[in-house]
């Protein structure tokens, strides 16, 4: 379950020295052995992807799972900031970790990405073996029937629905995007939703909100995963909230090796066989150079 313990940033810690012997000491891990990679926020903030628990991230207060379903006005408010600000998300380009994850996985040293985050990049950056485990902020799924549609079919309906929202929010001066693609935008009062269009049902992002757990099916194929791997691989990630760090301590209790690259302490940081304080962007490329030709 992601709960409200992720909202609040983290206390910053000073980065490890000599990055290259840091870069280094990954690379002997990660050699012969075909690891799973556990993906953070702490990825994708590079990208230009606000997250909640980075040392110095402003304290916010997102959308929970029971506010959502409790509220229309709730569900207005939620859909009005995100129709301004899954463009940013969806305009975001992979950064250097992403692409040395990829080249890793064609190499053969990461055998696969099982990703906290719900925006798409480890696809754009030509990883293959993807696990959302989270979900996804480009479909939405229909609450009362199941029908699932792309984000950009909504943005279409949502648009026609509310011709001028956009201008007139936009000529208020810029717009602050915060995680999960919404924007930060207090006035929505004006904006008009819209239901499904397969039956005129509740409409939800096919993301996993705070207070709501991850669907059986995905924490099944992940817990497979990890069991697959001969190793564990964390990146970018304080596993604060029991959905990732479960999957940590399954790997240790079945005698497979953990490696954590995050800038700051975790959770997991007592069972890990090594731990980097670094930034991603600036160690993966360095351990993609000393390990794939």
């Amino acid at each position: 379950m992601r709960t409200a313990a992720s909202w609040t940033p983290a206390e910053p810690t000073e980065a490890d020295p000599d990055p290259a012997a840091r870069a280094a000491a990954l690379a002997a891990f990660l050699a012969g052995r075909r690891t799973l990679a556990l993906t953070g926020a702490g990825l994708s903030t590079p990208s230009g992807i606000p997250d909640y628990r980075s040392p110095g991230a402003p304290a916010r207060t997102p959308m929970t799972i029971q506010m959502f379903l409790g509220s229309a006005d709730f569900r207005r408010h939620y859909w009005a900031r995100n129709h301004l600000g899954w463009r940013h998300m969806d305009a975001a380009e992979p950064n250097d970790a992403h692409r040395a994850l990829a080249r890793l996985e064609a190499a053969g040293h990461v055998s696969g990405v099982l990703t906290q985050n719900v925006d798409m990049l480890h696809l754009k950056a030509g990883s293959r073996r993807v696990l959302d485990l989270h979900g996804s902020y480009g479909r939405v799924i229909c609450l009362d029937c199941g029908h699932r549609l792309s984000r950009h079919v909504l943005d279409a309906a949502l648009e026609a629905a509310n011709p001028d929202f956009r201008e007139r929010v936009s000529g208020r001066g810029a717009i602050e995007v915060a995680p999960d693609a919404d924007a930060v935008l207090e006035d929505t009062a004006s904006f008009v939703t819209v239901g499904c269009p397969a039956c005129g049902g509740i409409l939800k992002p096919d993301i996993v909100y705070f207070g709501e757990t991850v669907p059986k099916p995905a924490v099944a194929r992940a817990y497979a995963m990890v069991d697959d791997a001969d190793a564990l691989l964390v990146v970018g990630s304080s596993l604060t909230v029991m959905s990732g760090l479960r999957f940590v301590r399954h790997a240790a209790k079945h005698g497979r090796p953990v490696a954590i690259l995050n800038r700051g302490t975790t959770r997991g940081d007592d069972v890990a066989d090594l731990k980097i304080d670094r930034r991603c962007e600036e160690i993966l490329p360095a351990v993609v150079d000393l390990l794939v030709p």
